[in-house]
């Protein structure tokens, strides 16, 4: 029988651990090592046992969550996943989590709806087990299964591929876990004049925006957090607003995005598979796609729905992925063209789009 994933659940609510320890018990491949009340108390845990995964709140009392995240990263490297309520002030917080080393930021399940808790439970119980198979870093002071839904209950699969002839390229990006440096990665290595792009990199809501405003003062593109709407144009990134899907759409020859809502799609909203399928239909053989580090299969299955439709795709190399997950599945489908470690993925798209 295979080794369960231990965790120790960090958070002054005791409501708070309790909800967590019931999602986290419920999965037969995670067991609740123990919980604390503070980092103190959490200390004194890890002392006796050190755990496979931390869960940890940001505002708790004595020390808060950032500065024991980075207490741990910096001398003993435990993966970590950030438990926040996400409020607009607390996003600034969570990007700074994710420099000190968190592998996951997760949305902290909501009381009273059944709907919600169980989607909540999902995606926890997902961030545990991707955190147990990250490779964490030593950084420095800078730095009960739901069904698993496919891309059909957003969007058919392409029929066709016949389309009005441009020449305009777009690429597609999609990433989960360890996404966020890597994507941070990528688009600081593009030209100001690089071709449209659209992100979908798994994150949950009240985050993608502060993500996105802190990508956009790095990069020499812009980097915008989609609207519903928006045009897909040379020098700027669009990235998927968290908890809601992303579909490129094209009229004419211009290519634009559909925010939409509806259910879990690989476990996920945004779905990576839910952009690649548009992207195949939309853009076919003038859509360049690039899957990143990341847990599960999710664009797996559109990764190569796109290269029947004759688009171009590059997968993120083992050896520089958090988790070779996606990429992994991505290639074991076939629908992956070129395998590039993470720093050549830049030069690689620059190069396929001319």
């Amino acid at each position: 029988m295979a080794k369960k994933i231990r965790v120790l659940i960090v958070d002054d609510s005791a409501v708070v651990r309790q909800t967590m320890s019931d999602i986290l018990s419920s999965d037969p491949q995670i067991e609740v090592m123990s919980t604390a009340g503070d980092p103190f108390i959490a200390a004194e845990r890890i002392r006796e046992e050190i755990p496979d995964v931390i869960t940890l709140d940001v505002e708790m009392p004595r020390m808060d969550g950032i500065t024991f995240l980075h207490k741990i990263m910096s001398q003993h490297p435990i993966p970590v996943v950030m438990c926040s309520s996400l409020t607009e002030k607390g996003s600034e917080t969570a990007l700074k989590a994710l420099e000190y080393g968190a592998v996951e930021i997760i949305q902290k399940p909501r009381m009273g709806t059944k709907g919600f808790l169980e989607e909540s439970r999902v995606r926890i119980c997902d961030a545990v087990k991707a955190a147990s198979q990250a490779r964490v870093r030593r950084v420095t002071a800078n730095r009960a299964v739901a069904p698993k839904l496919t891309a059909d209950v957003i969007m058919d699969k392409p029929r066709s591929h016949a389309m009005m002839q441009t020449t305009e390229k777009v690429v597609v990006v999609g990433a989960s876990t360890g996404g966020t440096e890597a994507l941070r990665i990528f688009l600081e290595s593009l030209p100001a004049d690089s071709p449209g792009i659209v992100i979908v990199q798994h994150m949950p809501e009240g985050f993608t925006r502060a993500f996105s405003q802190r990508l956009d003062g790095l990069c020499r593109i812009s980097v915008k957090e989609a609207a519903d709407n928006d045009t897909v144009v040379r020098g700027r990134a669009l990235i998927a607003p968290g908890n809601h899907h992303l579909l490129l759409k094209r009229s004419g020859a211009r290519y634009y995005v559909e925010v939409k809502d509806g259910p879990l799609v690989s476990r996920h909203r945004p779905s990576v598979d839910v952009l690649f399928r548009s992207a195949a239909r939309y853009a076919g053989k003038n859509a360049v796609g690039v899957i990143m580090t990341g847990m599960g299969d999710d664009g797996a299955h559109g990764m190569l729905e796109m290269k029947e439709a004759g688009a171009i795709n590059i997968a993120q190399d083992e050896a520089s992925c958090i988790v070779f997950g996606m990429p992994n599945e991505a290639i074991k489908l076939g629908g992956v063209d070129h395998i590039r470690p993470l720093e050549a993925i830049s030069r690689e798209v620059i190069r396929l789009c001319g």
